[in-house]
């Protein structure tokens, strides 16, 4: 195609999801990815549109409850001993997010970034033929004992003060809701405003042949450097260089190098997710059950149900440690007895994380016309509709659906 207005970096579902916006606001647009669309992340999580999970992961609670986690290599949280020197910067600012004056601005970010995702998402469905795809089933969390319960009640609080809605659970309520969990779980607590997408990667495929369909362009190229130049972006890639009037850097866990190669250090780590997906009649799934005190999740999802979830900071460059996945599903197994293991595809990906738990949207330092939408942590889906309004309204100059300053990248004030 002749000059785009825009280039979208990065063809997951968060990168495809701005894509569309853009084009839908009248702009020529090209979507490059060193893999192609549905190739990362947005394959293999979860699934869910969690707009109730307003809470960041940098918090005092987290703080209190990492210790433990992490002495067990296998658990909810771990750091690998060669990657503990690498990450340290990121656990600066990580630790510095955890104050309470700091979670109460996330939490109203998160919320407010949540609300849009929500509000602008069955339209979004709707004009890209993928509404048949979303499920409306909830989620139920559940406890091991009064004291685990009870710890939860001050998130369920802060979550209520946002409107989020939700209802507390005994032993027969949880049976009512899903069948067959182990009587260890004495009480749970079910969102029923959660959603999810019947496949991520199906979805995230469907998304982009949309945007194909639309008039947009699918490169599959690794961009290595941008350059800002007149009324313009250079993009570079192996053997090409690409030009466009505008940026749009959605690449995930990769989006601090491009970053970089424009002066701008943005503390970018990887959230390792690892899974298991079992065949579809592994378990009468009728809900996603979160085992929140041991980092993960059972999902339904059309392609089966999976087992999976926690958090792995090691970076990009480690092999996957597959413990991890075969761990959360022999807890599975002992969680929900019914559960058949067998025929399980097991896989990880990179989910890319800021130390405040909040992405980076907005306009780089360097030039006005690169728009960094990147750093949603296990969130990307979720908020992949939301996010896309907001890039749409930056690349047009529109005003911005909510206030996006607490999204700015350069609120870690770090340059390269």
């Amino acid at each position: 195609m002749a000059e785009p207005d825009v280039v979208v970096i990065g063809a997951g579902v968060v990168g495809v999801s701005a894509a569309i916006a853009a084009r839908a606001r009248g702009l020529s647009v090209l979507l490059v990815d060193r893999e192609g669309p549905a190739a990362g992340a947005s394959a293999g999580n979860a699934g869910a549109f969690a707009f109730s999970d307003i809470l960041p992961l940098a918090s005092p609670r987290i703080l209190r409850k990492a210790p433990g986690w992490m002495v067990d290599p296998l658990g909810p949280l771990t750091i690998p001993l060669g990657h503990a020197l690498k990450i340290a910067p990121w656990m600066i600012h990580f630790w510095r997010a955890c104050s309470p004056a700091r979670v109460k601005r996330s939490t109203v970010a998160q919320a407010a970034l949540m609300d849009l995702s929500k509000a602008e998402l069955d339209s979004f469905l709707a004009r890209t033929g993928t509404a048949p795809m979303l499920r409306k089933e909830g989620n139920l969390e559940v406890y091991e004992g009064e004291a685990q319960f009870n710890a939860s009640l001050a998130g369920w609080r802060a979550k209520q003060e946002h409107g989020i809605g939700f209802e507390h659970l005994d032993a027969a309520g949880m049976a009512a809701v899903q069948p067959g969990l182990a009587p260890r779980f004495s009480h749970g607590t079910f969102t029923p405003g959660w959603y999810s997408i019947a496949d991520p990667k199906l979805y995230t495929l469907a998304l982009a042949d949309h945007f194909h369909a639309a008039g947009g362009a699918i490169e599959r190229a690794e961009v290595t450097a941008l350059r800002p130049v007149e009324n313009g972006v250079e993009i570079t890639a192996p053997g090409r260089t690409i030009r466009a009037a505008h940026v749009v850097v959605a690449a995930g866990a990769l989006s601090h190098r491009i970053a970089r190669t424009i002066g701008e250090a943005i503390p970018l780590e990887t959230e390792r997710g690892y899974n298991t997906t079992l065949p579809a009649d592994a378990f009468d799934l009728r809900t996603q059950v979160t085992f929140g005190g041991h980092g993960f999740v059972v999902t339904r999802l059309s392609t089966g149900i999976r087992v999976g979830g926690a958090v792995e900071l090691g970076g990009l460059d480690r092999p996957p440690n597959f413990r991890r996945s075969a761990a959360m599903l022999a807890k599975a197994q002992a969680f929900l007895p019914g559960l058949r293991p067998d025929g399980g595809v097991q896989w990880m990906g990179f989910r890319p994380s800021l130390p405040d738990s909040l992405p980076a949207i907005g306009r780089a330092r360097a030039t006005p016309r690169v728009i960094y939408a990147f750093g949603h942590g296990h969130l990307g889906l979720t908020q992949s509709a939301g996010t896309a309004r907001l890039v749409a309204d930056l690349l047009v100059g529109a005003p911005s659906a909510i206030d996006i300053g607490a999204f700015s990248a350069q609120r870690f004030s770090q340059k390269a």
